[in-house]
């Protein structure tokens, strides 16, 4: 097997594992708090992390870079399970795949902002376009008015692109993208376990059993894991290569939320997401065009 077909194959793996993200969080907050969620699974990935880091004998990252973790905690570690914790209470985990498909486009255009680029018309255009059409989408779906989850999902997609832009960032630096992630989360252990051991349930056991599977998943594949074969993947692959297979993520969300979920997925789900799957590579291949 070839670097690149093995690349290909962790990377959608990883695609994979974060697609179950919302499907998963949906069955966890039926049983469990939101808020124990986000910190929940914040701070057993972070124990997980943190052991990684010793037993491997990484170095502590540089003083200069902590303001910059903890701002990256804020946003991958409270922010994005934060705010889709309390959105899979508002809408079903079809609804939120679709518009979380807008988060590549969100992902480039922080970048472009915080890096001072001018991408051409035609990727303006692209997001534009993506952005009215989830906006339309949400407003269809909730007759006529955004949603208390639609604005959680929304902020999701602010904070997530900024820690995906600040985390590339720090890769760029020399440091592995799975060591920036775990530092992350070690970084957020302080606030996180103390929150987790207050918000822990006082009826455990009265919390049904596939809330806690939730949970689990979201805590150890979704926090932590799926970045390791992520970035495996893109390291053998090629991020050129690889990072296509995440435009797979939204469909995969919308089986999974069937699938596990119960959930009826509407002939609107699947074409906005397909229209946002064409305006994200519309907006990669204007983004990746020299000008003549």
């Amino acid at each position: 097997m070839s670097r690149e077909t093995l690349g290909l194959l962790l990377g959608f793996l990883a695609v994979c594992m974060f697609a179950g993200t919302l499907p998963l969080t949906h069955l966890a907050v039926e049983g469990l708090s939101p808020y124990f969620v986000t910190a929940g699974r914040a701070a057993v990935a972070g124990l997980l992390a943190g052991t990684t880091l010793v037993l491997l004998r990484r170095r502590p990252p540089a003083r200069r870079q902590i303001a910059t973790f903890v701002l990256i905690a804020g946003c991958l570690v409270v922010g994005f399970p934060g705010f889709t914790a309390l959105a899979m209470q508002e809408v079903p985990a079809s609804h939120g795949g679709v518009v979380l498909g807008i988060l590549p486009l969100t992902t480039s255009l922080m970048s472009a902002l915080l890096a001072g680029e001018r991408p051409g018309a035609a990727f303006w255009l692209a997001a534009a376009a993506g952005g009215a059409l989830v906006v339309g989408f949400t407003l269809v779906e909730g007759g006529g008015a955004l949603g208390v989850g639609d604005i959680y999902l929304l902020a999701a997609v602010a904070v997530t692109a900024l820690g995906y832009v600040l985390s590339a960032k720090l890769v760029q630096t020399g440091m592995a993208g799975w060591e920036v992630i775990s530092w992350v989360l070690v970084v957020a252990l302080p606030l996180s376990l103390p929150v987790a051991i207050w918000l822990f349930p006082s009826a455990p056991l009265a919390v049904p059993a596939w809330s806690w599977i939730g949970f689990a998943y979201v805590t150890v594949i979704s926090q932590y894991l799926g970045f390791f074969a992520w970035n495996a993947g893109l390291a053998l692959g090629g991020i050129a290569l690889v990072s296509q297979v995440q435009l797979l993520q939204t469909f995969i969300t919308l089986v999974l939320a069937w699938w596990l979920n119960g959930e009826s997925v509407s002939w609107t789900a699947w074409i906005v997401a397909a229209a946002v799957l064409g305006l994200v590579i519309a907006a990669k291949h204007a983004s990746a065009a020299k000008p003549g």
